[in-house]
Parts: C-alpha cells; structure tokens; sequence
C-alpha cells in the first residue's frame, strides 16, 4: 500500500536516472520545507561544509533553486529516509520507517544511483533495517551492502545538535567522499 505524504509537508525528491551521488538524510525539518530546500536551517553546517570541500569546484548560492543547479552541474541529488518533516529527528516513530524506508528502497532500485551518500549512521541503519531487514555495525565512511548496488558512504549528520563532529570534521569526510568518487571515475575512464 501506497501512502501519500501532503508536499506541503516535505521535500520533493531531487532524483532521477542521472543522480550519480544522491544525498540521503534522516528525515526534513520543518524550517527546511518552510523555505523549500534540504539543509536549510542556518545553524545546520551542511552547506558550509559542502562549499569548503572537494566535492564542488566553486562555492553555490543557496536557495529554493540549489537543487536543480547540482543536480543539472554536479548530478547530484536529494532526499530522505523518512519524508515527514519534524523539529528533530527524534520525533520520528517506528511506523515512519515502516512507511518511507521501503519506498525509498524502490526509488534506489528504479534509478540506481552510482552512489549513495547518508548524513549520519541513523539514516542509514533505519534504511538497511526497514527496508533490507539487515541489523549490523557499520561505520563511518565508505561500507558495503551486498544488497546494495551502489556504492555507500556514511558521513556525521551536519545538524549543529550533532556537535561532536565540528565543522572541519564534515569537511574532511566530504573530501575523502569527493576524492573516492573522482578516483573511481578516472579509472572507469582509464578502462
């Protein structure tokens, strides 16, 4: 069964059979729908840290209109596990995963991405566990899913309430994302 989410409650997905990289996060937070683009609480450092890695060649302008640019520059892409918008991600419940993880599954499935990029381990655990049934100990950086096709990378989420992770911290994980991806492609180019 199909459940419709109101698109005046969440974000559109930034997705389609051209996303290379696609960003998933928890969930969006009600400022992010209030003013139409992913990450867009100020206090949220994800922007920050996108403009300060390797990831793009030149620093963005965000706005409601950001996501079309990097998905037509970068094929670059957005969405989230769970597609209700909440103040924080603890007000997320286990019927939102229920709901959302299995229809983000089919999305990955349908359009493939080369890869895929998680703001914090619990999107990613929440992902495997209500979409693939699959418990386990995964870390930072760079995992391996047989179940999944493309490539994953699990980065700390930006949110400023995530302040263990500094600034610097994501920056590096963006980096090492970044330079992966472009060593990958060089050698897919080389072949």
């Amino acid at each position: 069964m199909t459940v419709d989410i109101d698109s005046k409650l969440t974000l559109k997905d930034y997705l389609d059979y051209d996303t290379e990289l696609l960003s998933i996060g928890l969930n969006p937070s009600l400022v992010s729908v209030q003013l139409g683009f992913y990450f867009a609480n100020p206090r949220n450092r994800f922007w920050r840290a996108l403009d300060s890695s390797q990831l793009l060649s030149e620093p963005l302008q965000v706005n409601a209109h950001v996501h079309e640019r990097l998905a037509a520059e970068y094929r670059l892409g957005f969405t989230d596990v769970v597609k209700r918008a909440t103040s924080s991600g603890g007000q997320l419940r286990a019927a939102d995963f229920k709901r959302d993880a299995p229809m983000l599954r089919a999305k990955l499935e349908r359009y493939q991405p080369a890869w895929l990029w998680f703001h914090g381990k619990v999107a990613f655990q929440q992902l495997l566990f209500y979409a693939y049934g699959l418990r386990g100990q995964w870390h930072w950086g760079w995992n391996e899913v047989p179940q999944i096709t493309s490539k994953v990378f699990v980065s700390p989420n930006p949110s400023s309430a995530n302040a263990i992770f500094s600034l610097q911290d994501l920056v590096t994980y963006y980096n090492e994302l970044a330079m992966t991806m472009r060593a990958s492609n060089e050698r897919q180019n080389k072949a």
